[in-house]
């Protein structure tokens, strides 16, 4: 396959049809510079698969999604063996009867269900892609419109200061332009997280966004010991403060009992699962993951739940999504991404330039997804 072969397709064709002719899959891995380690995990590599959608009209959809560096060969079978078989012949356009069709990927009760998530996902967030660029708009107008900016933050604070000090982080989050981070904490004692935290906030003055992350590393009442030291930093939120065997019920004791608003959602596989976190009253931010539960489709749907909850919509990472996402969302809070070293494929996968200053990501105009991919970089990575 040449370059030119992968051009993105025709746009604003106003077509009144998108005929699925061929569904493709491209893995790629890349080793990180160094390990980054959170509460009880730790990256060496990142991975993706492209997906790109083809139509009899010559609209061509592509995303990437998702970091299963264990399951990339798994995860392409499933598109191509279970997915694309229901799709073919299928009009894009119609996209929940696509999403319906490739959600039987998850009804396989001896695979994780994640997997044949991550797989429609791809799939899904193709087909928006084909969608805005037949219709001639971007997602983040076609979706809703909310903004155009969207404050963008940093995943990081990770153990070990594999990124030099915290002042260090900081600083050079700032000189990307970013608007603040969503710092770990979770591996070690809530006093040593809570001075880790202060250090952060000292380091970054009072207008720089902190959430914080355990990423489900502490009881109860470690979360809450945590949570009330931390009261007066002002911090965004506390994410996945408590351990996952009965996370509802503890980060609504979290939220109940500390100081700090509560953000999960990420390891829930549907929009049901994350209406059971607010009907509960765990959560005041669902960061809801599309690329790990069925794509936007899923999103939108977990999206137009919290609007009746009056709970704000964040994104677990993927910025190359999650961006349209929440600007398409009036109650949508921030996109995430990684410092470059930890996400070598947000800073080169995406040839096209960013307009990313004073804290805000601005999306364009392009139809789409509006993102053109780097093949050159592809094909350094690619796994076939």
């Amino acid at each position: 396959m040449t370059t030119a072969d992968l051009a993105p397709g025709v746009v604003g064709t106003g077509l009144g049809t998108l005929t699925i002719t061929r569904i493709e899959t491209v893995g790629m891995l890349a080793p990180l510079v160094r390990e980054f380690r959170g509460s009880y995990y730790g990256m060496t590599h990142r991975a993706t698969v492209i997906t790109r959608i083809h139509t009899a009209e010559g609209v061509i959809g592509e995303a990437y999604v998702g970091d299963e560096d264990k399951h990339l060969d798994e995860l392409r079978a499933i598109t191509a063996n279970e997915i694309a078989p229901a799709l073919l012949g299928r009009d894009a356009l119609e996209v929940e009867n696509c999403w319906a069709a490739g959600y039987r990927s998850t009804f396989d009760i001896l695979r994780d269900r994640r997997l044949g998530l991550i797989a429609l996902a791809g799939v899904d967030t193709a087909i928006w892609d084909a969608i805005g660029k037949a219709v001639g708009l971007p997602l983040w107008k076609l979706w809703g419109g909310a903004r155009r900016r969207v404050p963008m933050i940093a995943i990081g604070g990770y153990y070990g200061e594999p990124l030099g000090t915290i002042a260090d982080e900081i600083a050079a989050y700032k000189d990307l332009g970013l608007a603040g981070m969503k710092f770990k904490v979770g591996g070690a004692s809530p006093a040593e997280d809570a001075r880790r935290v202060a250090a952060a906030r000292a380091a970054a003055g009072d207008d720089f966004v902190i959430a914080i992350d355990a990423n489900q590393g502490y009881t109860v009442p470690e979360a809450i010991d945590l949570s009330r030291r931390v009261g007066d930093l002002d911090v965004r939120w506390f994410e996945e403060p408590v351990r996952w065997q009965n996370d509802r019920r503890g980060m609504r004791d979290v939220r109940y009992r500390g100081s700090v608003a509560v953000c999960a959602g990420q390891g829930e596989m549907s929009p049901a699962g994350c209406r059971d976190l607010m009907e509960i009253g765990a959560i005041d931010v669902c960061n809801f993951d599309a690329s790990w539960s069925g794509g936007p489709t899923a999103w939108r749907r977990a999206a137009a739940v919290a609007s009746t909850y009056d709970v704000e919509m964040a994104h677990h990472e993927e910025p190359q999504v999650s961006a349209h996402l929440i600007a398409s969302q009036p109650h949508g809070t921030y996109a995430e991404c990684f410092h470059p070293d930890r996400d070598p494929f947000w800073w080169n996968l995406i040839a096209t330039p960013r307009d990313l200053r004073d804290g805000y990501l601005t999306l364009s105009d392009e139809p789409g997804l509006g993102w053109t991919l780097d093949w050159d970089y592809v094909n350094r990575y690619r796994i076939d």
